[in-house]
């Protein structure tokens, strides 16, 4: 179901992203968290310029849709809109596409291929979220792979634990164009979260993306 364009009265742009220019920024700076099984994550804060305009126009142009799941014995409203593009869609905005080419080029040695698709998620308070998952449909079920997370907007926690269960093991404050990859074993051997918080948070935009087949 298509969603009008929200309305988000409670989001406060970033004092360090004042710029005219919208595109990504160098790839330099990346920190990479091992995580056992062969599992990692790379964080690069601050990597996008411009963030905050362009989670304006996201928020705005983006056809957002609201989404139900059928959960045990009733159907229950999916907390956070989506959006997606597949392969040979064109992205909602050039620095998208100009973001994806430069993972491409940057992860061409590990990955062994071209991200692909895109993934948006639009959490507009702290009560919309997503559970404990890994993106284990297609390929990625067997295979190493990588998801790169672009995150515009006010930060939220997203959270590793073991798959299965167990302590978190890494929290990764992302927002205002932080960068997020999760690489190797990472979507098989783990799992990742955004929590619903009770905190004052204004509205995200999270860019998954992906390689052909990773779901």
């Amino acid at each position: 179901m298509n969603a009008a364009a929200p309305d988000l009265p409670g989001f406060q742009g970033s004092l360090f992203d004042q710029g005219t220019d919208i595109g990504p920024g160098p790839l330099r700076g990346l920190r990479r968290t091992e995580l056992a099984g062969g599992a990692w994550v790379d964080h690069l804060p601050g990597w996008f310029h411009g963030a905050d305009a362009l989670f304006e126009e996201l928020v705005a142009q983006v056809p957002w849709r609201a989404e139900q799941r059928r959960m045990y014995d009733g159907v229950v409203a999916v907390p956070r809109l989506l959006a997606y593009y597949p392969e040979g869609r064109p992205l909602p905005h050039p620095a998208l596409r100009e973001a994806r080419e430069a993972l491409s080029a940057h992860y061409a040695a590990e990955l062994g291929e071209a991200f692909t698709t895109a993934g948006l998620c639009l959490y507009r308070d702290g009560r919309d979220s997503v559970a404990w998952h890994g993106d284990r449909h297609g390929r990625s079920a067997t295979r190493d792979t990588m998801v790169a997370i672009l995150s515009l907007g006010d930060p939220r926690d997203l959270a590793f634990r073991p798959r299965g269960g167990g302590p978190v093991a890494l929290r990764v404050p992302a927002g205002h164009g932080d960068l997020v990859v999760m690489g190797g074993s990472c979507q098989r051997t783990w799992e990742h979260a955004v929590p619903k918080t009770r905190r004052a948070v204004g509205p995200r935009v999270s860019v998954q993306f992906r390689p052909h087949g990773v779901g």
